[in-house]
């Protein structure tokens, strides 16, 4: 397995991961070296410390102290190393249990060293009590306990050290996570912008910020955008005044035609006329794919709905509608172009074939529709040419069988237009298959 399955897939998780890797392990060096050295240390000198101090209050008291010198090794106790001293008289020591009741490295220091300093008997308790230590030597008349402060031997700057370093570093991420957000809700910005302009929405320029280079990319692209909606405009613009400009001799040329006697070549050249004005109102309409109209949110099975209305009151082949089983989200469409697109696409299969299915599905924020027909279906070879403009893979130019060649063109078009795909495959019912893909 390759270790950039385990990156982060975001930007911002690998900036994330940037500043907290080395920050881990900079903690982590620091606080072995501390454990390491300081706080062994620390701890190896303050168990020597308390074991040499103990050591001293026992070889004061003696083998067989008496109450005279228990009271005089009390004072000394309390006054040189702030020991409170017990003397139980006849009692002994647990020959049996652990000498330290505790486990860890202070309690195994602090054995170490009362083992090499005391010649009696002993046993330590560092649990029973919150702030003592108790520490238990057998003499020959009882067992003297010496009760010592637990900071003799626990140090507090392990868990200021500790407490310092997570702190600053929870600050120190805190901060560096604020700066982050800053720099990466550009970048969002400019994603989303270029995601609207894919699927043919209207963006509108935004407030450049963040590093230079991202305010670099925004400038460019906002120039950039402005570039394609000006030439789709211009384009629209020259299209439509080519189309005036046309028509204006055709309606002399038909006016002309309609005055000559009627015969069969004013009848072969109105109906080359008629052609024409067909043909430039499918050029314009193919240009008008891109136009600037305003998107909507939309239910596509409810506009599927309506257009299969439609169809069966005209009573132009038969069509069936598959409902379908699963929510279908909102999404937003140009909808006088996504409805052109739809109708040619079904116009084309009613067209073509006696029998045509519609179905819709929502897949992995993906919307498919898929147009079934039982018709003579395109060649695999011949679906690439089928989506260009002004192809008719039919030989003829008859517009009673075709129009020019401009129907899948324009569909496929307004599909790319709105971020999406417009595939061609064989049917199950024998035809074609026209499935569309759309970005929820």
């Amino acid at each position: 397995m390759q270790f950039r399955s385990f990156m982060p897939k975001t930007l911002f998780g690998r900036m994330l991961g940037i500043i907290l890797v080395p920050m881990i392990l900079v903690q982590i060096v620091t606080v072995f070296i501390f454990y390491e050295r300081h706080w062994d240390s620390v701890t190896r000198q303050m168990a020597g410390s308390l074991a040499g101090e103990i050591d001293h209050v026992v070889r004061q008291t003696g083998r067989q102290p008496d109450d005279k010198r228990l009271e005089l090794v009390r004072t000394i106790a309390q006054r040189d190393f702030g020991f409170a001293v017990i003397f139980s008289n006849g009692a002994i020591l647990d020959p049996i249990g652990p000498q330290v009741k505790q486990t860890g490295y202070a309690a195994k220091m602090l054995a170490e060293n009362l083992n090499r300093r005391l010649n009696f008997p002993w046993l330590a308790d560092l649990d029973s009590a919150a702030d003592l230590i108790a520490i238990d030597v057998q003499l020959a008349n009882g067992v003297l306990r010496i009760l010592a402060g637990r900071k003799r031997i626990l140090s507090s700057t392990t868990w200021a050290f500790l407490g310092w370093t997570m702190g600053s570093s929870i600050i120190l991420f805190c901060i560096a996570l604020v700066f982050m957000q800053a720099q990466i809700r550009p970048i969002r910005q400019l994603a989303n912008a270029a995601r609207q302009l894919g699927l043919g929405r209207e963006t509108e320029d935004w407030q450049l910020s963040g590093a230079r280079e991202v305010r670099l990319a925004g400038r460019a692209f906002q120039a950039m955008r402005h570039r394609i909606t000006r030439q789709m405009s211009e384009r629209t613009a020259m299209l439509a005044g080519v189309s005036h400009d046309l028509r204006t001799p055709l309606t002399r040329m038909r006016l002309q035609t309609a005055l000559m006697p009627q015969s069969a070549e004013t009848a072969a050249l109105d109906k080359d006329i008629s052609e024409l004005e067909q043909m430039i109102d499918g050029y314009l309409a193919f240009a008008k794919g891109e136009g600037r109209e305003k998107s909507v949110r939309v239910k596509l099975d409810q506009i599927l709905e309506q257009m299969i209305n439609q169809y069966e009151k005209l009573k132009i082949g038969q069509l069936a509608w598959q409902k379908p089983e699963m929510h279908v989200p909102m999404m937003e469409v140009r909808l006088q172009a996504m409805r052109r697109a739809l109708d040619n696409i079904i116009g084309n299969a009613l067209r073509y074939a006696s029998f045509a299915e519609i179905r819709l599905k929502v897949r992995d924020d993906n919307l498919y529709i898929f147009i079934d027909d039982n018709g003579p279906g395109i060649p695999p070879d011949q679906r690439a040419d089928a989506l260009r403009p002004f192809v008719r893979l039919e030989g003829s130019r008859n517009k009673e069988t075709g129009g020019t060649g401009l129907g899948l063109a324009i569909a496929h078009d307004i599909i790319l237009s709105h971020g999406g795909e417009l595939t061609l495959k064989d049917s199950p019912l024998g035809g074609l298959r026209v499935t569309i893909l759309l970005p929820v």
